[in-house]
């Protein structure tokens, strides 16, 4: 029996952070269950829209400085109306819910048939920890290529990858998660995001320099070099900071049966084969994808432009993860005899379905709860003040950054859209900051580092609740407060860290930002 000064003495070796980690999960976990808690804050953002509209908050249009943007009240009849009548729509269209279901019939079948556990057992048998631990971290950054791939692929795979090797599954979920979503600006190519977000930092420019222009390219050298801090920094506060806290995994934790997922015996010859024909299968579909995509006549580029940009072709990853996923799933399945026909086919979409009950049920009261907040003016509302007061402040150094980045970090916890959020602040900050001195290019690659660092740590992020879903398929008793304190290192490491990386990339080495983009207006 252990006495109690040894108790005293255990706690005491606990570092200060942890210590402090734990109190954040404890705060947390007091809060009742998620599905509860967005249907009290519906309730609450019902309740106080009316307050706001009664005592006429608002805020000026910073596009055109004279429209005012009044809060709406949810608590009148209008209001009422308009909550009965788009209850379901608020549900069926919201934008996460399809990706996630249709992306994850594809991922059902590999996952039922063996090749998902065959080719993590291929990839990470002989890996050291730390090397994979990178490795997803690194592929989680890189997954935002292709939107919502690193969301309903990656974790879910990095958990399991971490319980093949003994790991807990949630320190590879949480590396998954940091790399996909922390990191969600950073990339070793141009993403999709790239130019819907030089096209508004372009627009917000003319309004001091008519003839202003920001390429898609205008932050790439610098999110290249970021994908390796945040690979580096992702997997070292993984490995010390986040698995030591969770400590050793007992699967009797878990809400579903973890025993298919508990192999990670050396492939067998069937197996191997299995991975080859399979690998074969993504090639063909990969060279019938790049002939809708690669030659000008590409039935996928833009009808109207013949571009890639805003193509079907960018509008349809998730069918890409279908297809990517079920047809080497089924070939794998044929060829290792896990699968023989439809029915098998079916049963493992049916199986992947079953898994999603508490992120549908979830999904609901969260899409209410983000439409709710929108049709208040609330998310506008908060974020064009609080880019005021940071206007107000007057900085004129290099230091108004630091704060220009921790504002948007914050407005990011109300505002999960990239585009929604920089929309509404880049028509101050931008002419504001170049006013100032700086230039377009460098405001933008500023205010992707606060977009990102806090999307962990938000359950305003559209995937919170896919996340939530996972983790808690490994904890049955997982609470919000603990998904928050498992990521809340990552916000604070990469925040510091990706911001120093920003103050000696542009201002102590004078290196740009991207290809020609400069760093000061002049």
């Amino acid at each position: 029996m252990q006495s109690p000064n040894n108790d005293y003495n255990a706690t005491s070796k606990r570092g200060w952070f942890t210590r402090f980690l734990d109190g954040v999960e404890w705060l947390g976990n007091l809060l009742p269950h998620p599905i509860t808690l967005f249907a009290v804050f519906c309730l609450f953002i019902i309740f106080i829209s009316g307050i706001a509209a009664y005592f006429g908050v608002s805020a000026v249009d910073p596009r055109d400085g004279e429209t005012v943007i009044k809060a709406v009240s949810l608590l009148n009849a209008e209001g009422i109306q308009r909550i009965v009548t788009n209850l379901v729509t608020n549900f069926t269209g919201f934008t996460p819910l399809g990706t996630v279901l249709v992306a994850l019939l594809g991922v059902g079948v590999a996952e039922r048939s063996g090749l998902i556990s065959a080719a993590m057992r291929g990839l990470v048998m002989k890996a050291p920890p730390r090397l994979v631990t990178v490795t997803i971290v690194f592929a989680g950054v890189i997954s935002n290529t292709a939107a919502e791939l690193g969301y309903v692929v990656l974790v879910p795979l990095a958990a399991m990858i971490f319980y093949g090797l003994g790991r807990h599954p949630l320190a590879g979920l949480s590396a998954a998660f940091a790399g996909v979503s922390a990191g969600y600006s950073a990339n070793l190519l141009i993403g999709t995001v790239d130019p819907l977000l030089s096209g508004i930092t372009e627009e917000a420019a003319k309004i001091i320099d008519p003839a202003y222009t920001v390429g898609a390219e205008a932050n790439w050298y610098f999110m290249m070099v970021s994908t390796f801090l945040i690979a580096i920094m992702g997997a070292f506060i993984t490995d010390k900071i986040v698995e030591p806290k969770l400590g050793k995994y007992n699967k009797d934790e878990a809400s579903i049966d973890l025993s298919d997922q508990s192999s990670m015996d050396p492939l067998s010859k069937q197996e191997k084969r299995g991975l080859i024909y399979a690998g074969l299968s993504v090639l063909v579909l990969a060279g019938i994808l790049a002939l809708t995509v690669v030659p000008e006549w590409g039935i996928l580029r833009h009808p109207e432009t013949g571009d890639v940009k805003g193509s079907p072709f960018l509008k349809g990853v998730v069918v890409y993860i279908f297809f990517f996923f079920a047809i080497p799933g089924f070939v794998y399945g044929r060829t290792v005899e896990t699968m023989r026909n439809d029915r098998d086919v079916i049963d493992a979409m049916s199986h992947s379905m079953s898994t999603m009950g508490m992120y549908i049920v979830l999904v609901f009261f969260a899409a209410q709860f983000v439409n709710f907040f929108k049709w208040t003016n609330f998310g506008t509302i908060f974020a064009i003040n609080g880019a005021e007061f940071l206007t107000n402040i007057g900085m004129t150094g290099p230091i108004i950054f630091l704060f220009f980045i921790m504002v948007c970090g914050f407005v990011n916890l109300m505002l999960g859209s990239a585009s929604a959020q920089w929309a509404i602040t880049a028509p101050i900050f931008v002419p504001m900051l170049m006013l100032v001195g700086y230039s377009p290019e460098v405001i933008q690659a500023a205010y992707r580092i606060g977009d990102s660092v806090t999307n962990v740590i938000t359950p305003m992020m559209s995937y919170f609740g896919l996340i939530l879903a996972v983790a808690a398929r490994y904890k049955k008793d997982l609470g919000i407060g603990t998904l928050v304190a498992m990521m809340l290192p990552y916000s604070m490491f990469f925040f510091v860290g990706w911001s120093m990386l920003f103050f000696l990339w542009v201002f102590v080495f004078g290196f740009p930002v991207g290809p020609a983009a400069p760093t000061y207006y002049n």
